[in-house]
């Protein structure tokens, strides 16, 4: 049994962490201030789920002395805790540095007096637009023109180029993890996500899209695309991405000072208008889609290549994503404050 600091811990991906860490006989300690809508739901479920093991300290990122407090009873931190919207860098780049690299190194400073390990939540974003990458349509979605970009996608070799002030803000809080590591000896590592989607997850128009899409959906409401709507990404159940964490924190002797991309792969890349297809099918009608400019910073097409990470952490198959967008999509009509209409959802 370990004490296992979780920041961002009520959010979607840190609260399913802490379900599986909970659930395997850890003591889950929570860093989350609740201020993004709807997570408070997933503190209360996690509290009802594992009584005695979890708990919450309301504390912010940016309060260094309750950050250190926080460290020094966890062995092991896994840090979520986030400003995650391109757009809200765009309109309040002060509050982006001040969350996701000011805070960053207030908890790597914590982390740096104990060697406390520190899994860090990075971003595909790190690589820029991908500007330079020719690409082509093909069955409505961009692909790159080079073969072999296109079946292995984007590995860790990608010279990092920091797009929007949310780019350059997680960037640097990667590159500080990794050198706290290198430079301090800190155990740490940094996984570079794609599109993690799956249960818990309540989508907005700026962050988490494929739950977003499918509650829109759901509830017969117009869905904006910005751009083309081919543009591909990789989408990875919010399950893997746990196993990998979970791996990750396991093995932290062999991958410390590592980056590693964390995404579906090429099997699960799927472009904004193929998903809205597939949700099409599943709720039997037709999605009111519209459209607008392309946003700053956009990527025509990010697919990680994920293979390092499969490798070193021992990594099983990734779900298929259609099965994980039904999945996503019961999970949604479970949720009745979530979804408001009566239709039956597929299987």
């Amino acid at each position: 049994m370990s004490r296992i600091l979780i920041t961002g811990g009520a959010g979607f991906i840190g609260s399913n962490l802490a379900d599986r860490l909970a659930g395997a006989g850890h003591q889950v300690v929570l860093m989350d201030t609740l201020a993004r809508p709807g997570v408070e739901r997933n503190l209360k479920w996690l509290l009802l789920r594992h009584r005695g093991r979890i708990r919450n300290l309301q504390t912010d990122v940016r309060d260094a002395a309750g950050v250190t407090a926080a460290v020094a009873d966890a062995d092991a931190v896994f840090h979520f805790a986030a400003q995650v919207a391109v757009t809200t860098s765009l309109s309040d780049p002060r509050e982006d540095f001040d969350i996701n690299l000011a805070g960053t190194l207030n908890l790597l400073e914590a982390a740096r007096e104990r060697r406390v390990p520190v899994i860090f939540a990075s971003t595909n974003k790190v690589y820029g637009d991908l500007a330079d990458v020719a690409l082509e349509l093909v069955d409505d979605a961009w692909a790159p023109a080079d073969p072999a970009l296109r079946a292995a996608g984007v590995d860790e070799r990608r010279p990092l180029d920091f797009h929007t002030p949310y780019g350059c803000s997680k960037g640097a809080a990667d590159q500080y993890v990794l050198d706290y590591a290198r430079s301090f000896g800190v155990p740490a590592c940094v996984m570079r996500m794609s599109c993690i989607y799956g249960p818990r997850q309540m989508g907005t128009e700026d962050q988490g899209w494929v739950a977003h899409f499918l509650i829109r959906a759901l509830n017969d409401e117009p869905i904006t695309l910005f751009g083309d709507g081919k543009q591909v990404r990789d989408i990875l159940h919010v399950h893997d991405a746990v196993g990998a964490y979970v791996a990750a924190l396991e093995r932290m002797d062999r991958v410390s000072g590592r980056t590693f991309n964390l995404g579906g792969g090429p099997a699960n890349a799927v472009s904004l208008r193929q998903l809205i297809a597939q949700i099409e099918g599943l709720i039997g009608r037709r999605a009111d889609v519209r459209f607008e400019d392309w946003r700053a910073g956009d990527q025509r097409y990010f697919v990680a290549d994920a293979s390092a990470a499969r490798a070193a952490l021992d990594l099983p198959p990734p779900i298929a994503w259609r099965e994980g967008v039904a999945d996503l999509a019961r999970w949604l009509r479970s949720e009745g404050h979530l979804v408001n209409t009566p239709q039956t959802v597929a299987a």
